[in-house]
Order: structure tokens, then C-alpha cells, then sequence
């Protein structure tokens, strides 16, 4: 093979380390097959040196530096050691050997003669001393002797490298609009010069300042691309790993967070500091999870790391992860956690971390646990930070603000606080266009909220309403995002339901699914990725309750909302122009009393209803106690229970049981719902496919109502069924359904050509003013976030549709259809949902099977 010496070739053969190093090795080792002199030795080792540094092996890497630096000696040539020198340093520094490795940087930046060499040296230190040392400052002056140098050399190569990671240290002090200006310069030059590679490490990181600016959607929108374009290029994928885990979580998302970091921890090789970073991640994930002690481990792993590799920045992080875990129960405390929070939270705050508040809000609680007296000046640092540039940073900095208010039992000064830091994470929310990442996001308000409702119990009744809606269905009260034309998420979502017929096709068959399974899974990936890129417009709903409207608007009925505050359930009742307020008894044992009711219901539907009775009794006592005497004689009784109660069967509680009523996930919902008018289109009917009667009711049904539009027999596909739900005045839906606890945007109705999915819902321009839903557990939801739901009713909610019937749990397909025919008597005569539900159930008296069928069905809105 013949070889080029000339010292082009020489430059050629570096980068080519840089952006191709499998090639580069089999260069270099033609290069040393030649038996070169000790100059060109040292080239060929430094390529080999660089590329299998890139290529992830690390302790090979160092072994070949040092022998490249041992001949570049031999050469005699300054400056050709100094370059060497410099790649093993940073080397070494990247594998936790922090003294040695700035050892050498220093001195080829004091060796070298060069002034381009010199820039090279420098560029190279500034980056270990603020990637892997958080010393940003240091760095910053490295860097920009570094970019002057370039400059003035013309070596468009490196200004474009150091611009890239100018960018990154902007971002470490803060400066945002910096970083974002050197990020597009370099991705520009690096594009302009062929380096694939770098400038897609530049794309990562303008996706590092999307997230710096509270851009969610752009952040993991590019990171799916860096993905994509990293795919087979050997690369290792770590970085991405890491701050693809920090997206993941700042979205709601730590069980995917918890995924993927795994994953790459299970990569055989990596770097050492690498690896403790992704245990940190790992240890912020388990957090979020509320695994402490898994938490506390990964944790303390990395900071053994960090510290023995002199990360001072990463290792405050990853006492402040072990310090939040033993606070939360992974642990033994004592006063001597005080003082130590305190150092944290100055380390933190020193390096501009977006971590020091909530060091300080940690220091803050641990100092009201152990020295009172110290707590309120701790909270004020942390609330210093309520002016900070993200949404998130800003909500925190209100939290501490409020908890040091509670400190000085300022009941007016706590909600005033937690009003301000819900109203930041309201414009944190409108950035979001997915309807998962907007419910999940939610999450981020619990502290503020629970403080708010924890100071509201004894404050008028009024009060304590107003504040359990500050932050319950805000993410439903959210104008939906409507998907584009080019929507990317329809090409994967038509071939989910392509692979579902093909799946139930195999299952029938008794084929092996293993494929079509992953398939599956690996089209729902597509969807969520899709989704979760889509941005919001910004804009955010008024969400606070106007409490006299809701008092005119209830009148002489009644208005229940559920209150959970400190495991206790409390209602707020509104009827005849009052409010009131009751504990009504803990939540733990309402929740039981649901899950009795669902099983004894779902005994009745295999007719066994013996166990009825007992469970209507358990659930009044559990979710209305006493209450249940002050709603008698109401013509209408509308309730608004938390999230995690709503898969209650309301039908069944005695004192609603004879009277109209309905179900919301909040009263501002309620509000909005009766004030959209009826759409004036037709009724429809859609009939899946395998229903044991047939669809039975839609034969009865459809005659009374001259308009209507029936689908059935092959002709209920999604987008015939879509487009005749689009602006249909009452719709019905008999179909099987399915409820994905694992993933209920995932839940779906099964039609001719495969599942409706909550996600075809969102696609909707006009949703129907009314929609039953005869299948079974097609009411089920899951809850999300704080006080979110999420699933087929929440869907339609969402979207615009005013009222739903469906039912919470598996119901007898013969007896539905006898319910379903009796509801639809009513409302062809121009009852609403409740009444026409109440009639449902009044024609069931005396049949036990066909009771706790209509029991099982709600009236969900208006």
C-alpha cells in the first residue's frame, strides 16, 4: 500500500480519526507496517490513539499516546510532542486521571511553537477543565485563545470545533442566546467541511439549548435526530444517553429515563467518567420514581467516581441525589445532614447549577426537621431563584418561597406563592403540544399544589374549591394541538392498526407473534417520538375557577368536589347557593371501597350480584360519608372527584343511584361543557367487529332517529368512522374496547380495520357534541401527573366533546344492549346524558343482572 508522508497527509489522517476511526486504524497500521521513522511513527500512533478513543477503548487509547509521545520525543520536533502531549492529556482526563492528564496539557501548551498549535492545546484543556471539571471560567479563557487563534490561522476546522464547544460552556454559565449563536456557526462550518460527525455533535448540542430554553418538544426532536444520524458510525452513544435522560425527566418521563440510561450501562466498555455520569442519571431517575434506596446507590457509586477523579461540579450533583434520597427514607439522618446540604447547595449555586435550588429547598426542609432556626434564611436562597430562566427553575424558587411563608404561618403569603409557581409551570405546559407530555408535566406542580391545598382545609369552603382546581384537568382545559397535514404520526399509526389485524389473524391461526409484537412496540416508539416533538403554540387557558359563577351555575341541584389533602378525602359541596365543607374520611379507604364495588360488579356480570348491595353501601360511606344526607331531594347532582377516584362506579352509591347524574373531571370542565352549544350535525352509529349481540341495540336504536348514519359490516373503518364522528351531534360506539394501563393513549376501539386509538381522536376538527360508548371498560382512565386523566373519555373531553357515557368496568354484552336501547329511548326525546341514564337504570329495577349493568355505565361532562 503506498503512503503519503506529505504533511496534508499527516492532517487527512487526524481528522480521519476523528470521523472515521475503524478506517483510521487500518491506515495508521499500514503506516507502522512500513517501519517509519520515529516523526511519522508518532503520527500513525496518535491517529490510532485518537481513534480508538473514539471507538470507546480507552485503556487501548493511553497505551498508544504514550507511545506516540515517547517517539515524537525521539523525533526531536517540539511541536509534534506538544500535539501528542495534548490528546493524551485530555485522554487521560476523560478516564479520571484529572492530575496527570492537565500535567500534560500544560506543558504542551507551554512546549508548543506553533500559535495554530498552541489554539489546538488550548481548545483541548479548555474542554476537560469544563466538560469533565465544571470549571467553567478557566475554560472560558482557554477557549477563546483558542478561537482568536483560529481565526487568525484561517483553520475554519478548528474555529469550527471550538465554537462547538464555546457553545457548551456557554451554556454551563447560563447564557443561553450565546451558546445558541456558537452551536449554528459550527454545525454551518462542520457541514460547509464534510465533518458528518462533529456536526452532528453540534446538532446534539443545539438540542442541549433547547432544552436550556424550556423547549421540550425541539429538545427531544433533535435528539431523535442525532440518533438517526449517529446510527452506524460507531460512535459511542453515552452523551446522548445522558442528556436524552434529562429531557426524559424534565417531560415526566423517568421510567423511560430509567430505560435507556440501563440500557447503555449494560454496553460493554465506555468511559469511566461516562459511566459514573450515567449512574447519576440513573440515581435522578430512580428518584423520580420514588425508588430511594436504588437511588441512594446509584448515587453514592457515581460520586465515588467523581471524586476520585477530581469532578468537583458532578459530584455536588450526586450528593445532592444521595442527600434527597436519605431525606426521603433511603437512610439515617441526624443534625450533622444540615450543614452538609448546606455545602451542596453552595457548591452547586457557586457553579451556576440548575440544581442549587433545589439544594437549598433540601436544606431548607432537613434544617425545619433538625434547626428550625435555620430553615428560613435556606428557603430564601432557594426562593431566589423564582426569577430564574426556566420555567422550572422559577416554579421551584416559588415553592421555597411558600414554604418559608408556612415557616411564618402566612396562609396569604403561601397561596400567593404557590399561585405564581403554578402559573409558571402553566407556561411551561403550553410549550408542549402532546397531550401525554402536558398531563405528565403536571407532576411538576404536586409540591405547590399540595402545600396550597394543605393551608386551604381551614380556610373557607370557597377557598379550599378554588385552590383543588388551581391544578386539577388543567392539561383536559388545555386547547388540544392539532396534528398538521403532513402529521408524521399517521403513516405509523395506519400501520398499527395494519399489524393489529395481522396479530389477531396469527393469534387465531396459533402462529408465533414474537415478530409482529415487536413490531408493534416498535410502531408505538414511533407514535409517542412523534408526538412528543409536537410543540405547543404557547398559548394557555384561563384555569383558575370563577367560584361565583360555579354557585349560580349549580342553582338548586348539587355540586360535589373530592379533595384529597394529606391522605385524607374531603368534599366541597355547592348546592342553593352555599358551600360546604366536610372530611369525609381517609383516601386509602376510599379507593378500597372502589375497588370492592369493581369486583363485585364485575361478579354481577357473570351473573353472580350477590355482593352488590354490600359494595353501594361501602362506597357512599367511603366517598360521601355524611354528605350523602345533604344531597337528598337534588334533581341533579354533579361530581368531581381526584383523578385516581374517577374509576369509581357512581351509579352504584345509594344516594345517586335514584337521581340524575354526572361525572367531570373538574368543575371548570363542567363550566366550559355547558356552554358549548349542541353541534347540529347527525347521529351516528358505529359497529365493530366480534360483538356477541351483534351491535343488537343500533337495530332498535338507529329508526328513531331519521338522520342517522350507520357503519357497520366493513364499512366501520377508522376513517369512515373519524370523518363521520367529525361534528356529529350524538355519536354511538359499539365496539370492543381495550384500556392500556401500561400506555392509555394506546387504548383503543376495535373497528373493521384494526384500533381507534385515543390518538386518532386528537385528530378530530369537530368533535361530537355527545358520544356513548357501549364497551366494556371504555370509561376506564388512567391517572397521570397531579390530578390528570388520561384515556378514551379524557380524550374526547380533551378535544371538545361536551358529555360521554361509558362504563368502568367488564359489562354482560346481552344486558348492555338492553341498557343501551332504553338510553337511547330518552335521549331521541331530548334528555341529556344524565336524565336519559337515570331513566336507563329506573327500567332496570328488579332484574339484579341488568341493575348492575346500568350501574356500571356513567354520564361523564354534561
Amino acid at each position: 500500500m503506498s503512503i503519503d508522508h506529505s504533511p496534508t497527509s499527516v492532517a487527512e489522517l487526524l481528522e480521519l480519526a476523528l470521523d472515521d476511526p475503524s478506517t483510521a486504524l487500518e491506515r495508521g497500521r499500514a503506516l507502522l507496517a512500513d517501519a517509519p521513522e520515529p516523526w511519522w511513527e508518532s503520527v500513525a500512533r496518535h491517529a490510532r490513539g485518537l481513534a480508538l478513543r473514539e471507538l470507546g477503548e480507552g485503556e487501548a487509547a493511553v497505551s498508544e499516546l504514550r507511545r506516540a509521545v515517547q517517539t515524537a520525543e525521539r523525533s526531536g520536533d517540539p511541536d509534534r510532542a506538544a500535539d501528542v502531549r495534548a490528546t493524551l492529556g485530555a485522554t487521560l482526563v476523560t478516564r479520571g486521571r484529572t492530575r496527570a492528564g492537565l500535567d500534560l496539557l500544560a506543558r504542551a501548551a507551554d512546549s508548543a511553537t506553533d500559535p495554530r498549535l498552541r489554539a489546538t492545546v488550548l481548545m483541548r484543556r479548555g474542554v476537560s477543565l469544563s466538560w469533565l471539571l465544571g470549571r467553567h471560567h478557566e475554560a472560558l479563557a482557554d477557549l477563546r485563545q483558542a478561537l482568536d487563534g483560529f481565526l487568525a490561522a484561517d483553520d475554519p476546522t478548528w474555529e469550527a470545533r471550538t465554537r462547538n464547544w464555546l457553545g457548551l460552556l456557554h451554556l454551563a454559565v447560563g447564557d443561553v442566546a450565546a451558546a445558541d449563536e456558537q452551536e449554528r456557526r459550527a454545525r454551518e462550518l462542520l457541514l460547509e467541511l464534510g465533518h458528518e460527525v462533529e456536526a452532528t455533535q453540534a446538532l446534539h448540542n443545539l438540542g442541549l439549548v433547547a432544552y436550556a430554553r424550556g423547549d421540550l418538544p425541539t429538545a427531544l426532536a433533535t435528539y431523535d435526530q442525532v440518533a438517526a444520524e449517529l446510527e452506524g458510525s460507531g460512535v459511542d452513544a453515552a452523551p446522548l444517553v445522558i442528556d436524552r435522560a434529562q429531557a426524559l425527566l424534565a417531560a415526566g418521563l423517568p421510567d423511560e429515563a430509567v430505560r435507556v440510561v440501563t440500557e447503555q450501562l449494560a454496553r460493554p466498555g465506555g468511559l469511566p467518567v461516562q459511566r459514573a455520569e450515567l449512574d447519576l442519571w440513573l440515581a435522578m431517575a430512580r428518584m423520580a420514581l420514588g425508588e430511594t434506596v436504588p437511588a441512594r446507590v446509584h448515587a453514592e457509586t457515581a460520586l465515588t467516581a467523581f471524586r476520585r477523579a477530581e469532578r468537583d461540579w458532578f459530584a455536588a450533583q450526586a450528593e445532592l441525589v444521595a442527600l434527597r434520597a436519605r431525606a426521603a427514607g433511603a437512610g439515617r439522618l441526624d443534625r450533622r445532614v444540615v450543614p452538609r446540604a448546606v455545602r451542596v447547595a453552595e457548591a452547586l449555586e457557586g457553579q451556576r447549577s440548575e440544581q442549587a435550588v433545589t439544594a437549598w429547598l433540601l436544606a431548607g426542609r432537613l434544617a425545619a426537621r433538625f434547626d428550625p432556626s435555620q430553615a428560613p434564611p435556606l428557603l430564601e436562597r432557594a426562593a431566589r431563584h423564582r426569577s430564574g430562566p426556566t420555567a422550572l427553575t422559577r416554579a421551584s424558587g416559588w415553592l421555597a418561597r411558600g414554604q418559608q411563608q408556612a415557616l411564618a404561618g402566612n396562609r396569604r403569603g403561601v397561596h400567593d406563592a404557590c399561585r405564581r409557581g403554578l402559573d409558571a409551570l402553566d407556561a411551561h405546559r403550553a410549550t408542549l403540544g402532546s397531550t401525554e407530555l402536558r398531563a405528565l408535566a403536571t407532576a411538576h406542580g404536586t409540591a405547590l399544589a399540595d402545600l396550597a391545598l394543605s393551608h386551604a382545609v381551614d380556610a373557607p369552603p370557597r377557598t379550599l374549591l378554588w385552590w383543588s382546581e388551581r391544578w386539577r384537568a388543567t392539561a383536559l382545559a388545555q386547547p388540544p394541538v392539532r396534528p398538521a397535514a403532513d402529521d408524521p404520526v399517521a403513516a405509523p399509526l395506519a400501520a398499527l392498526r395494519d399489524n393489529a389485524r395481522r396479530l389477531l389473524a396469527a393469534r387465531a391461526d396459533g402462529e408465533d407473534t414474537t415478530r409482529l409484537r415487536a413490531e408493534r412496540s416498535r410502531l408505538e416508539s414511533e407514535v409517542r417520538a412523534g408526538l412528543r416533538r409536537r410543540a405547543g403554540d404557547g398559548t394557555t387557558a384561563d384555569l383558575r375557577l370563577d367560584v361565583s359563577a360555579l354557585v349560580e351555575a349549580v342553582g338548586d341541584d348539587a355540586f360535589v368536589e373530592l379533595v384529597e389533602v394529606d391522605g385524607s378525602l374531603h368534599a366541597v359541596l355547592v348546592r342553593g347557593g352555599r358551600t360546604t365543607a366536610r372530611r369525609v374520611g381517609l383516601a386509602g379507604d376510599a379507593q378500597q371501597a372502589i375497588d370492592f364495588s369493581r369486583w363485585a360488579l364485575r361478579r354481577a356480570a357473570r351473573g353472580r350480584p350477590d355482593a352488590v348491595p354490600e359494595a353501594a353501601e361501602r362506597l357512599q360511606g367511603a366517598l360521601l360519608g355524611d354528605l350523602a344526607l345533604r344531597i337528598r331531594g337534588a334533581r341533579r347532582v354533579v361530581v368531581s372527584p381526584p383523578s385516581r377516584l374517577h374509576g369509581a362506579p357512581w351509579s352504584l352509591v345509594p344516594a345517586l343511584t335514584d337521581v340524575a347524574h354526572s361525572v367531570v373531571p373538574s368543575a371548570s370542565l363542567w363550566l366550559r361543557a355547558r356552554e358549548r352549544a349542541p353541534a347540529a350535525g347527525p347521529t351516528v352509529f358505529v359497529c365493530g367487529p366480534g360483538l356477541t349481540t351483534g351491535g343488537a341495540e343500533v337495530d332498535v336504536v338507529a329508526p328513531r332517529h331519521p338522520d342517522a348514519l350507520v357503519l357497520r359490516h366493513g364499512d366501520a373503518t377508522v376513517e369512515r368512522s373519524l370523518a363521520a364522528l367529525d361534528g356529529a351531534g350524538l355519536a354511538h360506539v359499539a365496539a370492543h374496547g381495550h384500556f392500556r394501563a401500561d400506555s392509555p393513549l394506546f387504548s383503543s376501539l376495535d373497528l373493521d380495520d384494526g384500533p381507534l386509538t385515543v390518538h386518532d381522536f386528537e385528530r378530530m376538527a369537530r368533535p361530537p357534541h355527545r358520544v356513548v360508548l357501549s364497551a366494556c371498560e371504555s370509561g376506564v382512565m388512567a391517572a397521570v401527573g397531579a390530578g390528570e386523566l388520561l384515556g378514551l373519555v379524557s380524550a374526547l373531553l380533551g378535544v371538545g366533546t361536551a358529555g360521554v357515557v361509558a362504563s368502568v368496568v367488564v359489562v354482560n354484552d346481552e344486558a348492555t344492549a338492553e341498557v343501551m336501547v332504553d338510553l337511547h329511548a330518552r335521549l331521541a326525546d331530548g334528555d341529556d346524558l344524565a336524565d336519559a341514564m337515570l331513566s336507563a337504570r329506573r327500567a332496570a329495577a328488579g332484574d339484579a343482572l341488568r341493575e348492575a349493568t346500568a350501574g356500571s355505565f356513567a354520564a361523564l361532562g354534561v
